[in-house]
């Protein structure tokens, strides 16, 4: 029992990118935390207490204390352990590091193109007359992910990288947007990409779905697979 009350307190929203990847990074990296599915309308106060920000995903630490970022959650559970090299630390190509590279890619997504999604979802739910300048702003981005892909079975190579889970929710919404336009937009590999992992048993099980947390709630364990 005492083990189960030392596990670090991840504090998620099902249907959140930023907490879809901390989820699918913990699962990967199988670690073991306490899950706390919350709805932001009713934020617990121990999560308020933790983390002022008051978003999803935080994780509380005993060790190292609480993280506020879902990237910084995701490297910290590679940091714990990653049997599959999800950091490619040390992995080169022409004499680049590819760890450099993988991490250029997020910053490069989480920067901008995760602005131009925000206006491209903003233009299908208000019909917006901009809709079409709006998803070429994000195709631009997906393009690269094509090339990428032409290139190798994952983003970074032919192995899964950090970058791969991290962008995946948000391909995922840019999928959602206009489907039907998706399923017949010159982006092949980034459907078949996207697809094997949308379909996969590891996505199936970081997307299920839990009671929300409260006090008298059994404790629900996450990851550790």
């Amino acid at each position: 029992m005492n083990e189960v009350l030392d596990l670090p307190i991840l504090y998620s929203l099902r249907n959140c990118p930023f907490a879809m990847r901390a989820r699918l990074a913990i699962f990967k990296a199988k670690k073991t935390v306490i899950l706390r599915d919350i709805v932001l309308s009713n934020k617990p106060q121990e999560m308020l207490d933790a983390s002022p920000k008051a978003t999803v995903p935080v994780l509380v630490n005993k060790e190292s204390g609480v993280i506020e970022e879902s990237l910084d959650i995701m490297l910290w559970a590679f940091n714990q352990n990653d049997p599959d090299d999800f950091l490619h630390q040390g992995v080169k190509d022409n004499h680049l590091n590819k760890n450099t590279e993988m991490m250029a890619l997020i910053t490069q997504f989480d920067d901008q193109f995760k602005g131009c999604l925000e206006n491209y979802k903003c233009a299908k739910r208000y019909h917006e007359t901009n809709i079409v300048e709006c998803r070429q702003a994000c195709e631009a981005y997906i393009a690269q992910l094509e090339q990428r892909l032409t290139q190798h079975q994952f983003l970074i190579s032919n192995n899964e990288s950090l970058a791969d889970i991290a962008l995946l929710p948000f391909i995922r919404q840019f999928a959602r947007i206009e489907r039907q336009w998706y399923l017949q937009a010159p982006f092949p590999k980034v459907r078949a990409w996207l697809n094997s992992y949308l379909q996969s048993a590891i996505f199936t099980k970081v997307m299920t779905k839990y009671p929300l947390w409260n006090e008298k709630q059994e404790t629900i364990i996450f990851g550790g697979n």
